[in-house]
C-alpha cells in the first residue's frame, strides 16, 4: 500500500469512528419517535387517571382523610387531565412535565409517604412517571409535536 493510499484510508478510519463517538441523537427520528411514545403514555395514563377522579365521591373522602380538602379533588383532577391532553397533542410539553413532576412528588412524599420502593405504599411506578416527566421537561417534546408544527410557540414553552 503506497503512503497516498495509507493517508486515504487513515482519514476515512478517523471519519467513521469520528461519526460513531459523537452524539447525533438529535438528528435521528427514532429519537422523535421515542418522545411521541413518552408522551402518549403518559397522556394517555394521566387523561384515564385523572378522569376517574371526577365526581368520584371516594375519592373526595380519601384525600379528604389526608388532610388535604375536598374541594381539591376537581382541580386535582383537571391538573392530570389537561396536562396529559398537552402531552399527547405536543403543546406546552414542559408546562405539562413540570405539573405532572409536581403531582407525582405529592404523591411518593404526601400520598405514599415514601415509605418503600416495592410492596405495600410502593413507589416504583410513581418514580417511573417522575423521571419520564423530567425527561420531558429536559428534552422538550421531540419533532413530532404541534409545537414543532406550529414553530410559533416560544421554544422553552415546548
Amino acid at each position: 500500500m503506497n503512503r497516498m493510499n495509507h493517508i486515504f484510508f487513515i482519514g476515512k478510519i478517523k471519519k467513521i469512528l469520528n461519526k460513531m463517538t459523537t452524539s447525533e441523537i438529535k438528528e435521528k427520528i427514532l429519537n422523535d419517535v421515542v418522545f411521541l411514545g413518552l408522551r402518549l403514555a403518559m397522556g394517555v395514563i394521566f387523561i384515564v387517571h385523572g378522569y376517574s377522579k371526577f365526581g368520584n365521591d371516594g375519592f373526595v373522602g380519601w384525600i379528604s382523610s389526608m388532610g388535604i380538602p375536598g374541594e381539591l379533588a376537581i382541580i386535582i383532577a383537571l391538573a392530570e387531565v389537561i396536562p396529559g391532553i398537552l402531552l399527547i397533542i405536543g403543546v406546552l410539553n414542559r408546562i405539562s412535565a413540570s405539573v405532572i413532576s409536581i403531582i407525582m412528588v405529592g404523591a411518593i412524599f404526601h400520598v405514599k409517604g415514601a415509605q418503600s420502593i416495592t410492596g405495600d405504599k410502593g413507589i416504583e411506578f410513581d418514580l417511573i412517571l417522575l423521571a419520564v416527566a423530567l425527561v420531558i421537561i429536559v428534552a422538550g417534546p421531540g419533532r413530532i409535536s404541534l409545537a414543532q408544527i406550529i414553530k410559533k410557540i416560544p421554544r422553552c414553552l415546548h
